[in-house]
């Protein structure tokens, strides 16, 4: 994707002093000298790409959605209580300027949008993907969702990367275990065909969103590592829906499994779908396993919205998060592991 703004003066200034800082002199003046002689702008300098790098800060998983042009059927059902709440307030339109509302008041300047369960998953991709080419100044990545197990497989995925905002695939494993029972998502693991679709992305350079919960974390692991290029990001730090000292405790062990490979990455978000009262503390476990077992560059925040949004602002959420992430770690989590790993 192409740089869609420059920094400002005052930015551009603030940027040098970090980069000597951080860097040094030297690689100050090796960024400088490697500034394209054309004035096209439409070819970043690396020094320009390396200042919005670590500039831009990014909601790494978020959902959109227009009830008139894309059919959800979640979202028309009527008194379902879902495991994340009553969802019958954010059971309208959330579009593209409410969400950059959202996220812009709290510093945000980029964002990838998640697939969210549309009837039609192509429909729902290029409306997203015409979201992103009619607000150039909003970067704006997609995840769509992919049947991996289906024949017709190949096939979806070349469409969808006739999309220019595609980055990846999301095909859920494990939502909650009440809804998974229905559903029989958990058996994607066992399935020859979804381990071929996972290599198949592999070759094609897109990533995999993987949802899952945390007793499914070790056949996972085993599935995975014979993708050890496939890009995988970790939704929701694993789902960690048991919130005692001994579920806590048990989901630390567990996801030790997916960290231990180092093409898996992992999401600080939607942790309070499983945590409907949560205060700021309540996520310190969880934010501090997650820094420890990946490390920062592989952790990136998501706010999750509008499903996180039944249980708290944008700004409380970011608040909460910033609270907890500690600032030397905030460039990583809040911008840069999602900067590569999404490939603005």
């Amino acid at each position: 994707m192409a740089l869609r703004s420059r920094p400002n003066r005052l930015e551009v200034k603030h940027l040098v002093k970090t980069i000597i800082a951080a860097k040094g002199l030297n690689e100050y003046r090796r960024l400088v000298s490697l500034q394209p002689t054309t004035n096209c702008p439409e070819t970043p300098s690396p020094f320009l790409h390396f200042m919005t790098e670590h500039m831009m800060t990014i909601d790494a998983h978020h959902h959109l959605w227009d009830l008139e042009a894309v059919h959800y059927p979640w979202l028309s059902a009527q008194g379902e209580p879902r495991f994340f709440g009553d969802p019958s307030p954010i059971q309208r339109n959330y579009l593209i300027d409410e969400f950059r509302e959202d996220a812009g008041n709290n510093g945000f300047k980029g964002s990838v949008h998640i697939q969210v369960g549309a009837a039609d998953p192509w429909g729902e991709a290029t409306w997203v993907d015409g979201i992103a080419r009619t607000h150039p100044d909003w970067p704006l990545v997609q995840v769509a969702f992919c049947d991996l197990t289906s024949d017709q497989r190949e096939h979806e995925l070349d469409r969808l990367q006739t999309l220019g905002s595609i980055r990846g695939v999301r095909q859920i494993v494990g939502r909650a275990p009440g809804e998974d029972a229905a559903s029989g998502t958990n058996t994607l693991i066992e399935s020859d065909a979804f381990a071929q679709g996972l290599k198949s992305l592999q070759d094609r350079g897109l990533s995999f969103d993987l949802q899952l919960l945390p007793e499914l974390m070790a056949p996972t692991a085993m599935v995975l590592r014979d993708t050890p290029d496939l890009r995988v990001a970790l939704c929701h730090a694993g789902s960690p829906y048991d919130r005692s000292a001994d579920g806590i405790r048990s989901w630390s062990e567990q996801l030790i499994e997916l960290s231990a490979l180092p093409n898996i990455y992992c999401k600080l978000s939607g942790l309070g779908m499983f945590d409907h009262q949560w205060e700021t503390e309540s996520f310190l476990p969880i934010v501090e396993t997650c820094l420890e077992q990946f490390g920062a560059d592989r952790c990136m925040f998501g706010s999750n919205f509008p499903v996180d949004s039944l249980t708290s602002t944008y700004s409380r959420l970011i608040e909460a998060y910033r609270t907890l992430i500690p600032l030397s770690d905030h460039s990583s989590c809040f911008g840069q592991t999602a900067f590569h790993f999404y490939r603005f």
